[in-house]
């Protein structure tokens, strides 16, 4: 037996007696006549004790050498700590060692291994088995494991069964770019891992399986963005014979007793907004609901006047930022000059001095009086000692700059309060949306989402006015899932392949499973697939995933403690009959 207790659990309870501990050393401080280590495991960390007078000269010697990360096992006794410290659980007591064995030497470690670490973050990733042993990446993966738990014991017991589904499918066109998986035994021919087990799931209703959840690896080979994986984790759910309301009240459900069993929270609400408003309110289809900002269209208010930049934009609005009349102006120059970063895009910023006596003082002056002024205060919903801030171009430049904006002030004015949780469902996307580059439709979501209901014959006369009968969940900002009603007919399907450019006999080469399928009685269904990632995070108080996620890949998809991904070498090229066309 290794150990007896772990290095969490002590206290003065157990005061005089003998107990066995293992774990790692944390640190030492070495008096010459006696040294104190702090021994750590997961659970916590104890205090050994070793002193000329208690201990043998040979021990106090092995201690006095004992290095950080070793690798031990002590025996002794519980004892009162002569010096307690009261922000430990097991602050009260030490132990007196009587045996000590070193199971393990280690180098000095590349970082300290401490909650607040001198480590980067590319060297704390490439040794990510180090940084593990830190308390904010351990409890993050054991946060990880709670959430997931209440998941399946929830989801369980509302009569849903957990169903595997293949990770070697077959490669589909439509969505992201897949990763590949040569066949070796079928020479010529690929595999693909899913981007989600969405065919799969609605096989299942058309099984009869009525109610499925999987907690499922899905992979997407796309362009990486800061805090973006290759690989994720859905958790992945479809329903039968339901309808929308069925969907939304169902992982509501989910949503509440997770923040209320791991947060404590208790959420009454989830608001619905259509995604048109959601667009035109914040410029995005995933808006922070935990404060205001919303946007004030100002065209009919700023479009009247000799101002030819507003007069020549598509789209003129602003958002009024509560207490903004107290900055500077040389504070406002730098916030022009971040809505002109290359990131943003903006080409400038107005803006209005809302003042405490009811006047106002703007940078277009020359242009326009009091009276605009105010109706553009009246639009923004600004008050006395705000700052109205104005952008105008392109109608999704101007929305997606501002949103920009927005999020940026709610960080600096300390509105996103990561304690506070708003959840929000967005309704009523678009089915399908325009491609200037291949010329055509593609899907928002998937192919096989249905259209708002009496909309099917929309498709043939204007269908980019088409809604899909689809649903997103929304947190603090951020997506946490999202899903719709799917089409359960072959004729529909067949359908919507047409206007997605698909011949017929592509769509049968690449679905006709699945059209099969529905012609033996399909049932009506639909589902939602959380990011598993992303709402642990959200739940944690963070929006950083990769801090939840085991072993995470870099901003570059690679994974820098095994150095993946690699070459492979030429004999395994020939066995999977492929050549390698790049310079060696």
């Amino acid at each position: 037996m290794y150990r007896s207790h772990n290095c969490g659990e002590l206290d003065a309870s157990f005061i005089n007696k003998e107990v066995t501990l293992a774990g790692w050393v944390q640190k030492s401080r070495d008096k010459g006549f006696i040294v104190w280590v702090d021994l750590r495991d997961r659970y916590g960390i104890t205090q050994l004790v070793f002193d000329e007078e208690r201990t043998s000269k040979t021990m106090l010697e092995q201690a006095q050498n004992l290095g950080r990360e070793f690798v031990i096992q002590v025996k002794g006794t519980v004892i009162e700590r002569a010096s307690k410290n009261p922000n430990m659980t097991t602050g009260d007591i030490e132990i007196l060692v009587s045996e000590l064995n070193i199971l393990n030497e280690s180098l000095l470690p590349p970082f300290t291994i401490e909650d607040k670490t001198d480590g980067g973050e590319e060297l704390r990733m490439k040794y990510r088995y180090l940084d593990i042993r830190r308390n904010p990446v351990k409890n993050n993966l054991i946060f990880r494991h709670k959430v997931t738990q209440e998941v399946r014991n929830y989801l369980s017991k509302e009569g849903f069964i957990e169903v595997e589904t293949p990770y070697l499918i077959k490669s589909t066109p439509e969505g992201a770019r897949d990763f590949v998986v040569p066949s070796r035994m079928n020479a010529g021919q690929f595999y693909a891992l899913p981007q989600s087990p969405q065919t799969f799931k609605q096989l299942l209703m058309v099984g009869g399986m009525d109610k499925y959840f999987q907690i499922v690896k899905c992979f997407r080979d796309e362009d990486l963005r800061a805090d973006r994986q290759p690989e994720f984790t859905q958790i992945d759910c479809e329903m039968a014979f339901i309808d929308q309301e069925d969907i939304l009240n169902a992982f509501e459900g989910l949503t509440r007793h997770l923040l209320k069993e791991v947060n404590g929270v208790v959420i009454d609400k989830f608001p619905r907004m259509l995604y048109d408003d959601a667009m035109r309110l914040y410029g995005n289809d995933k808006p922070d609901i935990r404060f205001g900002m919303e946007f004030g269209e100002l065209n009919n208010n700023a479009q009247h006047k000799d101002f030819g930049v507003f007069n020549s934009a598509e789209l003129v609005a602003g958002i009024a930022v509560p207490g903004g009349n107290t900055y500077t102006r040389k504070e406002i120059d730098k916030l022009i000059d971040w809505v002109k970063r290359p990131q943003i895009g903006a080409l400038g910023m107005i803006y209005v001095r809302c003042n405490e006596d009811g006047t106002y003082k703007s940078s277009v002056d020359k242009f326009y009086d009091e009276a605009d002024l105010a109706k553009w205060a009246e639009a923004t919903g600004a008050k006395a000692g705000d700052l109205i801030c104005v952008l105008s171009g392109n109608t999704n430049k101007v929305r997606a700059q501002l949103s920009a904006l927005r999020m940026e002030l709610a960080e600096r004015l300390n509105l996103r309060n990561p304690k506070e949780f708003a959840p929000l469902w967005v309704m009523d996307f678009p089915l399908l949306e325009w491609d200037e580059d291949t010329k055509r439709y593609h899907a928002m979501h998937h192919p096989f989402t249905s259209p708002k209901p009496g909309q099917l014959e929309l498709l043939k006369t204007n269908p980019g006015e088409v809604k899909a009968n689809a649903y997103d969940l929304v947190m603090n900002g951020n997506e946490i899932g999202g899903g719709s009603i799917r089409i359960h007919d072959k004729e529909t399907q067949a359908l919507m392949f047409d206007y997605l450019g698909f011949t017929p006999e592509e769509a049968k080469a690449q679905f006709g499973f699945l059209m099969d399928a529905f012609q033996y009685g399909a049932p009506p269904h639909g589902g939602l697939a959380f990011g598993l990632d992303r709402l642990v995070a959200i739940l944690g108080g963070q929006e950083t995933i990769r801090d939840y996620i085991a072993f995470p890949k870099n901003n570059a998809g690679r994974d820098v403690m095994i150095d993946a991904p690699s070459r492979i070498d030429d004999a395994q090229l020939t066995e999977l009959s492929l050549k390698l066309n790049l310079k060696q």
